[in-house]
């Protein structure tokens, strides 16, 4: 049975380098990441376990205008900036693309076919991945995607530990939570998503649904912007406790 858990999510931004500073001050260590030279992006990533932020800017606005249009989270950025710096997109990580695109399909989903990505890290190596994205959105929320890195999870673990990247953040343990969407039908999201998805219902109420991805959790409440607004973590940080980071749109709340 395909398993699968929630790899990362995409804020887009306009300034990398401000985004990283902002998670600096607060002691939560970010770097650059590198460019998508196919598709005129670059990014900046903050990682907690393989749970991870990743900002997404454009480079490149003209070879990122002419990506097709599968490349869903590219064109999210092509789309909302400069304007808006919002928690675009989930991504979730599955080990069988393939089963996943079969069992996603038979839900009368539009998916695009498997697209191969790959960028450079900062220490020279070459990163791959697969990705299978569905096009459009259900009650105006947008769709996840979903990625399979060329690497296993143990593999990654070890490399991005070589690299430096999963260290303890110097503000202490802190691991992701919760991503919290604001959507105008809490209810009808959180069942389309358990069922597509195949995740579980944790909770609900009228104004507020929860659903469960492995060991973290998203939760649907009622609104009206129809996107993802905050992402909640948990912190043994005594500096970060009750504490706000704001970044463009988007909001990262530590209890």
């Amino acid at each position: 049975m395909t398993n699968l858990e929630w790899d990362h999510t995409v804020h887009c931004v306009n300034n990398l380098d401000n985004a990283i500073n902002n998670l600096k001050i607060h002691g939560l260590h970010a770097s650059i990441g590198g460019s998508h030279t196919q598709w005129g992006t670059n990014n900046a990533l903050c990682y907690f376990g393989l749970t991870y932020l990743e900002f997404l800017g454009v480079e490149n606005r003209d070879i990122a205008d002419k990506a097709e249009l599968s490349v869903v989270f590219v064109k999210d950025a092509v789309s909302l900036l400069p304007y808006h710096e919002i928690l675009s997109r989930i991504a979730i990580r599955t080990d069988d693309i393939e089963e996943t695109a079969e069992a996603v399909r038979s839900h009368g989903l539009n998916l695009s076919p498997i697209i191969e990505g790959e960028r450079l890290d900062q220490q020279g190596n070459l990163i791959q991945w697969r990705m299978l994205t569905i096009a459009g959105d259900f009650e105006g929320l947008a769709y996840p995607f979903f990625i399979q890195w060329k690497n296993n999870d143990e593999e990654r673990t070890q490399h991005l530990s070589a690299a430096g990247l999963l260290e303890q953040h110097p503000a202490g343990n802190t691991t992701v939570h919760s991503a919290v969407f604001s959507v105008e039908n809490p209810s009808a999201v959180a069942a389309h998503w358990q069922a597509i998805f195949g995740l579980s219902i944790r909770e609900s109420d009228r104004d507020s649904w929860t659903v469960a991805i492995g060991d973290k959790l998203f939760i649907f409440q009622k609104g009206s912007s129809n996107r993802m607004e905050k992402i909640n973590f948990m912190t043994e940080s005594k500096e970060l406790k009750g504490k706000t980071i704001t970044i463009g749109e988007g909001q990262y709340v530590f209890s």
